[in-house]
């Protein structure tokens, strides 16, 4: 949170530069050089530029700690941008001993002036509870007094408070307005959250193709959420016409971010040969990348091909370690595989009470292959000659078409 925001704040500050006679910038030593005589002198907003010097390394050696002095020096003058500087240091440890509660002393200074970062960073402390106790009213009159000055961070929370129902009664029309206001300054998660309001109809009537439409702005800038669903939009053909090459373009684009719900689909897309070239060993790649973060699809889709050895040398131990990942996180599909090798003792030991009990989970979500298997069972049940090898056989032998199940 605080190393964007200051950097953030640091683009923002701007750079007064010393110039010659003939106007010509001079480089950043002689700036610094420049900011340091007026800043023993005194001059608050020197001394902010000077730490920001500091802070980032231009024309001086980086020194975190330098930074903070020169902040401190700036907001015991009542600076309220070195203040909130000063309180995100803390807020960060950076020069500095980590310190929420000097954090938000800092940020409550500027706030108190009416500073709209130092209210943003304030409600942010609130709403988290971090050097004060959780409040979610307090959040909000924060948030509030920023976002009406026009500070677009506190816009889009002010409208994630609202959708959510935290420190205000719940209002999706009041959570439109404000991402509205974001999006007027081009924020691409008020973007993607404002597509989402008109995907689900919530403050405004559902409208799949203004959904597509600010989906598409949001994943432009490289919002990876909005590139996720913008690929699944093209895939289903909502709001937008069907088109897998386009889903798998966006589910890239997204998963190339480290978005696990892409890297699982675009293993899919891999693995069926839709809209990329059909390659089992980019559907493991992706399988496995997303597994790695906890997606239970993606784990017990990592599970059948280790089970099917497609893509991979074929293993029944890590079809059951991936299998069972996804099983106990809800998967029909890792359920399934882990029931099925119970039933034959492969990469387990062999137990039918595990087995009926994992593929009757399955079946309980819908799992048609699930559903016969268990009838199998019951049939075998009642058929001492051959039933097990019979079942496992079907199962073995079963393509089971990986899907988003």
């Amino acid at each position: 949170m605080t190393r964007g925001l200051i950097a953030v704040q640091e683009n923002n500050n701007r750079e007064l530069t010393y110039k010659d006679g003939h106007g010509i910038a001079k480089d950043h030593a002689q700036t610094a050089t420049w900011f340091r005589k007026a800043a023993e002198q005194g001059d608050a907003k020197a001394q902010e530029e000077l730490g920001l010097m500091y802070l980032s390394g231009r024309g001086v050696e980086q020194d975190d700690v330098q930074a903070v002095y020169l902040f401190r020096k700036a907001a015991e003058q009542e600076h309220s941008s070195s203040q909130v500087l000063l309180g995100s240091m803390y807020a960060e440890g950076r020069g500095v001993e980590q310190d929420n509660a000097l954090a938000v002393y800092w940020y409550r200074k500027a706030a108190d002036q009416g500073d709209a970062l130092g209210q943003c960073r304030l409600g942010f402390m609130y709403q988290n509870g971090r050097g004060v106790e959780q409040d979610d009213a307090q959040s909000m009159y924060w948030f509030r007094k920023a976002a009406e000055q026009g500070d677009l961070s506190a816009q889009l929370r002010l409208g994630l408070m609202y959708r959510e129902g935290r420190g205000v009664e719940q209002d999706d029309v009041r959570a439109v307005y404000w991402y509205r206001k974001a999006v007027e300054q081009g924020d691409a998660k008020a973007q993607f959250f404002l597509g989402d309001s008109y995907e689900k109809g919530r403050g405004v009537e559902q409208d799949d193709v203004q959904a597509v439409y600010w989906y598409r702005k949001a994943a432009e800038q490289g919002d990876e959420s909005a590139q996720f669903v913008l690929g699944y939009s093209y895939e289903k053909g909502c709001g937008v016409e069907q088109d897998d090459v386009q889903a798998g373009y966006w589910y890239r684009k997204a998963a190339e971010q480290g978005n696990a719900s892409a890297q699982s689909f675009l293993g899919i897309m891999y693995a069926n040969g839709r809209g990329v070239e059909q390659d089992d060993a980019q559907a493991v790649y992706w399988f496995h990348e997303a597994a790695e973060q906890g997606d239970p699809h993606a784990q017990s889709s990592l599970g059948m091909m280790y089970e099917k050895g497609r893509g991979v040398e074929q293993n029944d131990e890590l079809a059951v370690f991936w299998g069972r990942k996804g099983a106990e996180q809800g998967s029909a599909l890792g359920q399934l595989i882990i029931g099925c090798m119970y039933h034959g003792g492969r990469g387990v030991s062999k137990d039918e009470g595990q087995a009926v009990y994992w593929l009757r989970k399955a079946a309980e979500q819908g799992d048609t292959l699930a559903k016969r298997v268990l009838e199998g069972l019951g049939r075998a049940a009642d058929d001492s000659n051959g039933g097990h090898s019979h079942l496992s056989g079907r199962f073995q032998n079963n393509n089971i078409w990986l899907s988003k199940g």
